[in-house]
């Protein structure tokens, strides 16, 4: 019994500080925020977060097709190494070097 009590009341301490953050979060402005004025404290822009005119995207410097062709070479080696390993497993062909220029 004493511990279902115990259990209850942390429940409700729980649900009071849940509630309170709930309350505080929640909270409209006053009017305190409201009355004072816009001019007063102007912030410089930030040059960390650019603006959306700002953003440039890059322009491509590979077409896609390479990439492609890149990566389907890079599979081939890839599933001949393992293809290798599975004829012949050792330490050395485990963890040897690819021939890749992609590194796993």
């Amino acid at each position: 019994m004493e511990l279902l009590l115990m259990g209850l009341c942390i429940s409700l301490l729980g649900l009071a500080v849940s509630a309170a953050a709930f309350g505080a979060a929640t909270r409209s402005a006053g009017p305190a925020a409201v009355d004072a004025p816009a001019s007063a404290v102007s912030a410089a822009p930030s040059k960390f977060f650019l603006d959306a005119e700002a953003r440039r995207p890059a322009p491509a410097q590979t077409p896609a097709e390479v990439l492609l062709i890149q990566l389907e070479q890079h599979i081939r080696l890839e599933q001949a190494a393992a293809e290798g390993f599975l004829e012949r497993p050792t330490a050395e062909s485990l963890h040897g070097a690819t021939s890749s220029r992609w590194a796993n």
